[in-house]
C-alpha cells in the first residue's frame, strides 16, 4: 500500500511540475516581452523587476543581493547597475546608518512602466483566481513555500558538491 501512495505522490509531482515549468516558461516570455517593450536587454529588466518587486515589498536590494538574485558576478552586476542608473531606470542610495551599504531603488517612472505593462495579467490572474476561496490560495501559498524551500535546500546541498566531469562518447 505504501508503494501505491508513493507512486500516485510522484504522478501527482510530475503533473504539477509540469504546470508550473509552463508557468515558468509564461513568466519568463512576460520577462522578456517587458525587457523589449522598455527596450532593455532580459538581464537588465530583470534587475529592474527585482529591484522594483523588493522596494515593493519594503525590503529593497543591494547590489550584492540583487547579484545573488539574478545570478550575476558582482562585476557584471556593476557594469548592469551603472547601465541601468545612466538611463534613470534605478538610483543607488545610502540610507543605511552604515554609509558604506548601498539601497538600490527604482527610478520615478519605472514602477509607472512595469504597473503600465503588468497591469492587464494581474487583471486576468486576480480573475482567475476569484474563482478559488481564500483558504485555498492561502493552502497554495503554503505549498508553494514549501516546494521553494524544499529546492533551495537542494540547491544549497548542490552548492557543496562537485559536479562530476562530463562523459566522454567514444
Amino acid at each position: 500500500m505504501e508503494e501505491a501512495v508513493r507512486d500516485s505522490v510522484a504522478e501527482q509531482r510530475e503533473r504539477l511540475m509540469e504546470s508550473l515549468r509552463i508557468y515558468g516558461g509564461h513568466y519568463a516570455e512576460f520577462g522578456r516581452r517587458f525587457a523589449a517593450w522598455l527596450d532593455l536587454h532580459s538581464t537588465d529588466a530583470t534587475a529592474v523587476l527585482e529591484i522594483a518587486a523588493a522596494e515593493e515589498r519594503g525590503t529593497p536590494l543591494s547590489p550584492a543581493r540583487l547579484s545573488e538574485r539574478i545570478s550575476l558576478s558582482t562585476g557584471a552586476t556593476t557594469a548592469l547597475l551603472n547601465r541601468l542608473e545612466a538611463a534613470e531606470h534605478i538610483t543607488r542610495t545610502r540610507e543605511h546608518s552604515d554609509r558604506r551599504v548601498v539601497t538600490l531603488r527604482g527610478g520615478a517612472h519605472i514602477q509607472e512602466r512595469a504597473d503600465e505593462f503588468f497591469d492587464p495579467l494581474s487583471q486576468r490572474l486576480d480573475a482567475a483566481m476569484s474563482h478559488y476561496p481564500p483558504q485555498l490560495l492561502e493552502r497554495f501559498e503554503t505549498f508553494m513555500a514549501d516546494l521553494n524551500t524544499a529546492m533551495d535546500s537542494h540547491l544549497r546541498d548542490q552548492d557543496s558538491v562537485t559536479p562530476p566531469p562530463p562523459s566522454r562518447s567514444q
